[in-house]
């Protein structure tokens, strides 16, 4: 088993990574024992691992009384508020108090708003990250962002708010469909792109071995996408400064998430054009080789993920969606963009007219 540990300002935790963990009880003993748990999970994921987790909490020392499943629908749109209050309602019906634990089983729909209704309910109560798709695994499961979505931005209204401990199962990763999976690789492609050269090189020579699934490149990917954000979130864990650059092809794919109402594309598609039009923006603004952008754009097809807009989205439109992006400041456009694969930074006073010209 790889242990990793985030020591983030607020609170540190583990990251473990190994085959079989879902029913590895020694794992969760601590965590469950006189506690009221609630396993927050989907439609999709319950039936495949919801009542492997409560025979393994139960197992571990916690109360099968006090071991409840409650069932969201399936996808990115119904991150929200509503969805957010019945989550609400089922624990204050059930009357979990302060000392309960939360547990988030699935993807990053289900991890992000898990941790937030964790990081509001009776002013905050422990939760756990089990994440079931690859996209979750390497990025939103570990670092403690937790939010829901609006009509007008994604990812808007929510906190910071560490997990107790995540758990990634590589054996999850068996069920996962085709397309999922590949969503999950752009996030790991991105490290590479922002921080860790070695690691982009290592995909370009590994890829069709993780097109393959096969564990033990599996194993190290996920291990070293997950060392990579942990180093960050240890030195920025409410992105102030350098975890800004996490959010690399984010800013163009929020707009893109947003302009097709969050259900066409998923998140890691999105964020794999995105990446492609920032390195082109890079490409103008900051020098990046001409050659990098293709290597980068080459990557991302070959683990079969796309890399542009369809000719009929607006414009304008993503332009607006773009202009409300987080991370800009005082009316500032600041975009994360490449000087060179492996080194990312934040540029300020990004022009309407440079971001348009990509398109």
């Amino acid at each position: 088993m790889n242990k990793l540990i985030v020591d983030a300002a607020s609170q540190s935790y583990p990251i473990y990574i190994d085959s079989g963990l879902l029913t590895q009880t020694n794992l969760y003993r601590n965590l469950v024992q006189n506690r009221g748990v609630c396993i927050i999970t989907n439609e999709t994921v319950a039936p495949l691992y919801g009542s492997i987790l409560k025979e393994t909490l139960a197992k571990s020392g916690g109360n099968l009384n006090q071991i409840e499943i409650f069932v969201l629908p399936d996808g990115e749109q119904y991150k929200t508020l509503a969805t957010l209050e019945t989550i609400f309602n089922h624990l204050l019906q059930n009357q979990f108090d302060r000392n309960s634990l939360l547990v988030a089983l699935g993807g990053g729909v289900v991890g992000d708003i898990t941790g937030f209704a964790a990081a509001c309910y009776q002013r905050g109560v422990d939760y756990l990250q089990i994440p079931t798709t690859l996209l979750s695994q390497v990025d939103s499961s570990v670092g403690g962002k937790t939010a829901v979505n609006h009509a007008l931005g994604k990812n808007m209204i929510g906190a910071f708010y560490q997990p107790c401990a995540v758990m990634i199962d590589l054996d999850v990763l068996n069920t996962l469909p085709d397309r999922e999976y590949a969503s999950g690789l752009a996030e790991v492609i991105k490290y590479g792109a922002i921080r860790d050269a070695e690691f982009f090189c290592w995909l370009e020579a590994n890829i069709d071995a993780l097109n393959r699934r096969e564990q033990s490149a599996l194993a190290y990917a996920i291990e070293r996408s997950c060392q990579n954000k942990a180093e960050i979130v240890n030195q920025d864990e409410t992105e102030t400064g350098i975890r800004a650059l996490l959010n690399y092809g984010h800013t163009f794919a929020h707009a893109f998430e947003i302009e097709l109402q969050y259900g066409t594309w998923l998140h890691g598609e999105a964020v794999s054009a995105g990446m492609v039009y920032a390195a082109k923006l890079s490409r103008q603004l900051c020098q990046l080789a001409e050659d990098d952008v293709e290597r980068l754009e080459d990557l991302l097809l070959k683990a079969h993920l796309p890399t542009k807009i369809d000719a009929s989205l607006n414009r304008d439109h993503l332009l607006h969606h773009m202009a409300l992006d987080k991370k800009n400041q005082s009316g500032s456009r600041r975009m994360i963009l490449l000087k060179r694969l492996g080194d990312a930074v934040v540029v300020k006073d990004v022009r309407e007219s440079e971001i348009r010209s990509v398109f």
